[in-house]
């Protein structure tokens, strides 16, 4: 009799010693899945880095990016936005640029900023802007949609580190080549990526340690700023990039 009722008991300590951890293990396998497959059909994935050879393996949660990116901001924007999807712990950047990267401060380093400042703003028009740079004195060539545009275009190129002026030939058109409306739908981990870069590349807000969340395109800012102006234009920047609903400011004035 002793030997029947404890059977039961032999049993059932044999699934608590091997069945839960596989049970662990499946969902752990199926978040991992879930990470990479996320990362894979996000806004930013498939709209900058889609011509990159990015190989993305997580476990447990702990991501690895590796391969090759085109250029020098895509290995931050792809870490930015990585961090920012759900179940995620910690992210091993190990992205190489393909091709080396121009000089700091150079004229083409300058150039490849403002172009990344401008594609990550919605009411400034990246397709249809032609930029030039020589002696770090910005050229913008190409259409806007309105004078205000072309004026906002200037503010933004004016505000990269480095750039000393701004020359802005583009002629104002009532014909829209933006590529996306404000109401497209982008998810939460890109808006992120996005805004973080955004603040980075932006003088005014370089020297920010911002900390950045988003929930269904609502993004919260948390940090200090120096002043209330500061904080202000931190609020500007993120609202104008892409998919941002609205910004909850939360940071200190030190």
């Amino acid at each position: 009799m002793n030997a029947l009722y404890s059977l039961p008991i032999l049993l059932a300590a044999a699934l608590l010693s091997f069945g839960v951890p596989v049970y662990a293990d499946s969902i752990s396998e199926k978040m991992d899945s879930s990470i990479e497959s996320s990362a894979k059909q996000s806004y930013v994935f498939k709209t900058y880095l889609q011509q990159d050879e990015i190989k993305i393996k997580s476990t447990g949660g702990n991501v690895v990016l590796s391969g090759t990116v085109t250029e020098t901001f895509h290995k931050s924007l792809a870490q930015e936005t990585m961090a920012g999807l759900p179940g995620v712990k910690s992210v091993d950047n190990r992205l190489e640029i393909k091709s080396a990267p121009p000089l700091v401060n150079s004229d083409a380093w300058l150039r490849d900023k403002v172009k990344v400042t401008l594609s990550l703003h919605r009411s400034v028009s990246a397709l249809s802007t032609e930029v030039n740079v020589k002696n770090s004195i910005v050229t913008l060539q190409g259409e806007a949609v309105s004078q205000a545009q072309k004026e906002l275009t200037t503010e933004y190129a004016k505000d990269v580190e480095g750039v000393i002026d701004v020359v802005n030939k583009m002629s104002v058109s009532n014909h829209s080549r933006n590529a996306q409306t404000i109401g497209e739908k982008i998810d939460d981990s890109s808006i992120t990526g996005q805004v973080k870069i955004t603040l980075l590349y932006h003088r005014s807000t370089s020297a920010i340690n911002t900390k950045v969340e988003t929930k269904n395109g609502v993004v919260t800012l948390y940090g200090k700023a120096k002043n209330a102006q500061e904080k202000d234009l931190a609020t500007k920047l993120a609202n104008d990039v892409h998919g941002v609903k609205d910004v909850n400011n939360r940071m200190t004035i030190e």
